[in-house]
């Protein structure tokens, strides 16, 4: 059985990590003292869960979570400071940390290094979540033990509503654009000025301008969904952003 290690301090070690080209130390001193982080751990980059589910979600939810008095989310695997950095950048997740823990010290001193010698990977992390205060561990959310990779309450929803219960996700943002539109620009810059994560979905990339029509009924582009609803274009955006700011004030 996995160890529960709630009310422990997090291990000490120096994480080798790459900034702007420089190698970079970060001690789990500097990370977590007098502070209060999300962490959550999983098997490897680029893998189908990690990418697809469990690195979105907590980059989408992060502005909530820091809203709630979490000052970092922290993505931890065993993978080196190359591949952690190259993965950020694909999966577009700059409200994440990630954090290479290449030989694997951290994740042992977790209790948490499996084998996963079949699947040709090594030792990895086994898939988790914590929050950390002053370098205390509050709550953990581990994985069960079973065979695969299970991912039940390691998730980001998981962890918001054990930091903030009651506290409403954000709506899920969508944003259909193309390269060089200026309109396109404005548009993510509105969603960014206002905290939203969104997903692009960039015309061109196997997504032509019947697809656009087809979903928003319009030929131009960006539109721009939240929470399923169309918003429309950078001007409709802007609308909505002055009515919601009006209704705030009324």
């Amino acid at each position: 059985m996995f160890p529960d290690s709630t009310g422990r301090r997090v291990p000490r070690v120096t994480f080798r990590t790459r900034r702007e080209g420089q190698w970079k130390d970060v001690t789990s001193e500097q990370l977590f003292d007098g502070r209060t982080v999300v962490v959550f751990a999983l098997p490897g980059a680029y893998t189908p869960t990690c990418s697809s589910s469990h690195v979105p979600r907590y980059n989408e939810l992060a502005p909530t979570l820091r809203a709630h008095g979490v000052d970092e989310i922290v993505c931890v695997s065993v993978n080196d400071a190359f591949v952690m950095s190259e993965w950020q950048k694909d999966q577009n997740a700059f409200n994440v940390t990630f954090l290479p823990d290449g030989n694997g010290e951290f994740t042992e001193a977790m209790g948490l290094l499996v084998d996963k010698r079949t699947l040709g990977f090594g030792k990895r992390s086994w898939r988790y979540s914590m929050l950390v205060k002053d370098g205390v561990i509050a709550r953990m959310f581990i994985e069960p033990e079973k065979e695969g990779d299970p991912f039940e309450v390691s998730d980001a929803d998981t962890m918001l509503a054990f930091v903030a219960p009651g506290a409403s996700a954000p709506e899920p943002v969508t944003i259909f654009s193309k390269p060089g539109c200026p309109h396109c620009a404005r548009a993510r810059s509105l969603l960014e000025r206002h905290g939203l994560v969104y997903e692009q979905v960039s015309l061109g990339e196997g997504i032509t301008t019947s697809t656009l029509r087809a979903v928003s009924s319009k030929g131009t582009a960006p539109q721009v969904f939240i929470g399923g609803r169309l918003i429309g274009g950078a001007d409709e955006l802007e609308r909505y952003f002055a009515a919601k700011t009006e209704r705030k004030a009324a």
